[in-house]
């Protein structure tokens, strides 16, 4: 009798395993399921094509009907898991008819993902604001847009939060971010890094507010304004950026354990405490490749990374998954930013006693026209002397270097090995010093 693999959610991480599991095994009965009415999209750039970057909604999506008849992959869409029994190994289904069936399955797949989280806000009940993480969300805002909006608030100064007010901008709405906390980019980048990205939005025309709370929602029924910082903005467009929160609750019934990030706790096959039960994607926790600790790395290429794992393990096969450094990269206007590893300030709460080495340069010869600035920030363990973070703000070539000090970080270099890195040089592509090797050499001279 073939394998029955059942996934619950049909995106990055749940449409990932499929594929592992099916190039694992070629006659299992495969079977996704999602609520959305559309499945296998990247819900990651939706906010480019908000900013018109990419011309339509459509184009979003990764894989097409197609691929899942390809694949033999039977895809249920509008349809939700009600309950899951792990010891009659079934699943409880209802369509959006409201009929119910029960699937049985072998191994169990978890990729529940995430919500959008808006904090108990006076006035929270509320119609009109909106949240951006699937493209209807996506599709709602475009059509304010569309009708007439002039102006937007954005709550949050996260990745997505950012990202979505410069496509507000780039549209021609007059822009405001509220960000809690003293900075933005808060999890991504300390301090001084987030400063300068501060200033080059500020310049671009968008006003951030840092060390704001939204203290209330204002308006009868609609909400048409906040008051933030017992100041009151009044905007046609309210966006909630406020962050995610982990899908765990159909798990937890279940009896599958949560662990300390409030996200589902999975072992290095991504096998969660219920045997032949999986968990992958935003609402599964991974270990930390540095602190060794458990976290909650909500990014897509963590997802389809977990996912593999699960796949291959759910259809019999074997693969492990060591962790995460929480490498990400953006653009925002011409300004590419990416991380990887610890902030210095997420190193000090780990314990660990840090230098850094930091440095402004160019992208090119100085004499060869066209340079763009890079600042690059690298954080070194003091005691080991091994890179523990990088964080990198210019105007190009910033992927790549965070991809590069990743690799790195996952061979445990030290910064002395990294400033005797043989690296390339031509004027038209790089200084003759890599400035990632400058940095090094910074914080070297920090350690001495």
């Amino acid at each position: 009798m073939p394998r029955r693999i059942v996934i619950i959610g049909a995106h990055a991480a749940g449409v990932d395993a499929a594929s592992a599991a099916r190039r694992t095994d070629r006659t299992a009965k495969i079977t996704l399921i999602t609520k959305q009415k559309q499945a296998g999209y990247s819900p990651c750039a939706i906010p480019f094509v908000l900013g018109r970057h990419i011309p339509s909604f459509d184009k979003l999506v990764v894989f097409p009907p197609s691929f899942f008849r390809m694949m033999k992959l039977n895809l249920v869409l509008e349809t939700t898991v009600k309950d899951i029994d792990i010891k009659n190994k079934t699943v409880e289904i209802q369509d959006k008819t409201g009929k119910q069936e029960t699937l049985q399955y072998d191994s169990l797949i978890v990729a529940t993902g995430a919500c959008p989280f808006v904090p108990p806000i006076k006035g929270r009940e509320k119609r009109g604001v909106y949240v951006l993480r699937t493209i209807e969300d996506g599709k709602r805002i475009d059509q304010a847009i569309k009708d007439g909006a002039e102006t937007a608030v954005v709550m949050g100064a996260g990745l997505i939060g950012l990202e979505t007010a410069v496509a507000l901008k780039e549209r021609g709405l007059e822009t405001t971010v509220v960000e809690l906390l003293p900075q933005i980019l808060p999890t991504m980048l300390d301090a001084d890094m987030a400063k300068s990205v501060q200033e080059t939005l500020e310049q671009k025309g968008i006003k951030v507010m840092v060390s704001k709370g939204v203290e209330e929602f204002l308006g009868t029924d609609k909400v048409t304004g906040i008051i933030a910082g017992g100041e009151q903005i009044n905007a046609d467009l309210i966006i909630a950026a406020f962050g995610i929160r982990a899908n765990t609750e159909l798990a937890k019934k279940a009896g599958i354990t949560i662990g300390e990030t409030r996200g589902i706790r999975t072992s290095l096959r991504m096998e969660t405490n219920v045997k032949d039960v999986y968990a992958v994607g935003d609402c599964a926790e991974s270990i930390n490749l540095i602190t060794k600790r458990p976290t909650l790395c909500q990014l897509g290429t963590t997802a389809v990374r977990q996912a593999k794992v699960a796949g291959i393990n759910a259809a019999a096969g074997y693969a492990v998954f060591h962790g995460v450094l929480g490498s990400s990269v953006t653009k925002l206007f011409d300004t590419e930013i990416g991380v990887t590893g610890l902030t210095e300030f997420f190193a000090r709460r780990a314990g660990l006693e840090t230098v850094v080495g930091t440095i402004t340069s160019t992208t090119r010869a100085g004499y060869y026209p066209g340079g763009l600035p890079i600042k690059i920030k690298l954080v070194v363990e003091k005691e080991s002397q091994r890179i523990v973070g990088a964080q990198i703000i210019g105007g190009e070539e910033v992927t790549q270097r965070i991809n590069a000090l990743s690799f790195a970080m996952q061979k445990q270099m030290t910064v002395r090995e990294l400033a005797k890195a043989d690296t390339a040089y031509a004027p038209p592509l790089n200084e003759t010093w890599e400035p990632m090797v400058l940095a090094a050499e910074i914080a070297l001279r920090k350690l001495r």
